[in-house]
């Protein structure tokens, strides 16, 4: 993946996706609980990729933004489709893309259509943003053949810090449509339980293969622990970590900020 450097004449979202890139791939020394925090999801989020699928199979970025998934995938050997809403973004991956398989179709994912179908279908920080997420589902599912699988990542509903309410306490999911789409955690209009995500994925047809928790508060720097990341050493961090994602379920599910599933198309 090339480095960039920004130029005045950028259009702003690039320069948007200039500052997370700053964070989440070009060092993040700043902020070190977000880049953390990020970098698990990244290696969970692979893990969950090449656990189900080898390279050179077919993947769907859905909502990339700026693409570090996109580039990471192909660079790993998939046949890698980029989608966005914000079409102007394409450019600024194509900018950054240093090998591999990559092609772009930008456009709103529930209105996306291929003549053939994927091997995978990767949502990253996407289901909360859509005001009916069993329809972003099943849009999902005709867009992967049988026996391929969509991979998801989203904020863990059940971390204990979190104010924002579950799916099954939004009465009007009409009401959520205006607000739909929009990008980084103002844009949250829920947080799923992982049962939530379970009987969303069953209720579309998909098998829960495996679904994973991952990232504590002192990883990402919450409960003012920002300070504590930048003394201790980054194996003491991970280790932390490592220890946190072993512990029993019902531990784990209240003290992780992240979720990911691989869901399968039986």
């Amino acid at each position: 993946m090339r480095t960039l450097v920004p130029a005045r004449e950028w259009h702003p979202t690039w320069l948007a996706s200039y500052q997370y890139d700053l964070l989440e791939i070009y060092g993040g020394r700043h902020h070190r609980g977000y880049a953390y925090a990020y970098d698990i999801r990244r290696r969970r989020t692979l893990e969950l990729i090449l656990d189900g699928v080898e390279p050179g199979a077919s993947i769907l970025d859905v909502a990339a933004a700026q693409g570090n998934f996109s580039l990471a995938l192909a660079e790993l050997g998939y046949r890698v489709t980029w989608n966005d809403l914000r079409a102007e973004l394409a450019d600024y991956v194509r900018l950054k893309c240093d090998r591999g398989s990559i092609c772009f179709a930008p456009g709103n994912a529930f209105e996306l259509n291929f003549p053939n179908p994927f091997d995978v279908a990767l949502a990253t920080e996407v289901i909360e943003h859509v005001a009916h997420p069993e329809e972003f589902l099943r849009q999902l599912k005709r867009l992967v053949r049988k026996g391929g699988c969509i991979i998801l990542t989203t904020p863990n509903g059940r971390y204990f810090r979190n104010r924002l309410p579950r799916l099954a306490e939004i009465k009007d999911r009409a009401a959520l449509e205006s607000r739909q789409f929009k990008p980084d955690s103002d844009g949250h209009l829920f947080l799923l339980h992982p049962r939530e995500l379970i009987a969303l994925a069953e209720e579309a047809g998909l098998r829960v293969e495996k679904l994973v928790l991952f990232t504590n508060s002192l990883t990402a720097g919450h409960l003012k622990l920002e300070r504590l990341l930048h003394a201790l050493p980054r194996g003491v961090v991970f280790g932390l970590e490592a220890l946190t994602a072993r512990a029993p379920h019902r531990i784990a599910e209240r003290f992780s900020i992240e979720m990911g599933a691989r869901l399968r198309h039986a």
